[in-house]
């Protein structure tokens, strides 16, 4: 572990995926953009799915993603650890395999050593390691806040894609990791998070979807997104766009890290998770019977968040067993798939 230098946090005003651009302005960005017409472009920009799909031969198409943030900590190696795994997740969430990639690193040379920039690094090569894949090459600039993240290539079989289009009516929805990274990072800057809630939001963000992923391609899963900046309510709402279906979520069924909740009720209420209920409220609606800190909670936006899988029915409970003897205690089947009804999404307690 690298030795306390810089306080990280204290370079910036936007913790990892919190520093997203509102999902509201970026919709209006994408339909001004064409779509490519080559046939083999299995997956694009069309359904503001995790990851681009492309069709090498009829057994073989790459994954490609990339994804970039400041820091969500304030030490340089676990921000390179969580940082590369935030990338890698939407290869895991398209089904993928992922096989290498290469650093993309801002980082402000002039007020920042360049140990500490070894550190980001490391920590991202580490990270790679456990997921099997390699790290190329790069690309860096001085900028400041310092930034780093990953563009992945995967490898996947043509027919064996998971896409947020995947959703079908009857589906129990199962998160695979908790939620509340935004808000105990947000409450760490204002005093109101303890360090082992800290921790366990690090934890959490360092843990790679690898093993969800796995679980999604043994039982020929075929509907996912993982939960990243636009939080549990806006990527549940682009899945159900994406699909045709409306999907009704149970908040009290979501875990949650550590005092979560209670530093929400202490009046903790980041401003990304504000731009995502912007974004959701609209096209959802909200039980009269949901707590206004779930609410909060369900737009919070998380840094390398877990799973959202789609579970046909009558196989939810074998998939839900096997994550929690795999190490993925926390999950959970907190919803469920519905037909298409007037809005896309249902908040209920």
């Amino acid at each position: 572990m690298a030795s306390m230098k810089t306080d990280f946090l204290s370079l910036t005003e936007s913790c990892g995926c919190t520093a997203k651009i509102s999902p509201v302005l970026l919709e209006e960005v994408l339909k001004k953009l064409p779509l490519s017409s080559d046939p083999n472009i299995l997956v694009d920009i069309d359904t503001h799915d995790d990851a681009g799909v492309y069709k090498v031969n009829d057994d073989l198409a790459l994954v490609l993603t990339t994804d970039f943030f400041p820091p969500v900590c304030s030490d340089p190696y676990d921000f390179g650890q969580i940082a590369a795994a935030n990338s890698i997740s939407d290869v895991y969430a398209m089904g993928g395999t992922p096989v290498i990639a290469l650093n993309l690193m801002m980082f402000p040379s002039s007020k920042l050593s360049m140990e500490d920039y070894s550190d980001i690094l490391r920590g991202g090569y580490d990270k790679a390691s456990e997921a099997g894949m390699s790290i190329i090459g790069g690309h860096s600039i001085v900028d400041s806040p310092p930034k780093y993240g990953l563009a992945v290539v995967g490898f996947i079989h043509p027919r064996q894609i998971i896409t947020n289009s995947g959703a079908k009516p009857g589906d129990s929805l199962i998160l695979t990791k908790p939620l509340g990274t935004g808000i105990i990072l947000a409450g760490h800057r204002s005093g109101l998070t303890s360090e082992d809630d800290l921790n366990s939001a690090v934890e959490s963000m360092k843990l790679l979807n690898k093993t969800g992923a796995a679980i999604m391609k043994k039982y020929s899963i075929i509907g996912a997104t993982d939960i990243t900046g636009y939080g549990l309510a806006g990527h549940a709402l682009k899945m159900a766009r994406a699909s045709s279906v409306t999907i009704s979520l149970k908040m009290k069924q979501v875990p949650l890290i550590g005092n979560t909740g209670k530093i929400v009720a202490g009046g903790c209420i980041p401003g990304a998770a504000l731009r995502n209920l912007e974004f959701v409220e609209k096209d959802s609606i909200f039980e009269k019977d949901l707590d206004p800190d779930l609410k909060i909670i369900a737009a919070d936006a998380q840094t390398s968040g877990g799973l959202l899988m789609c579970v046909p029915d009558k196989i939810k409970n074998e998939v839900l067993d096997e994550l929690h003897s795999e190490g993925l205690t926390n999950s959970a089947i907190i919803g469920i798939v519905l037909p298409k009804d007037k809005k896309s999404l249902i908040l209920s307690n």
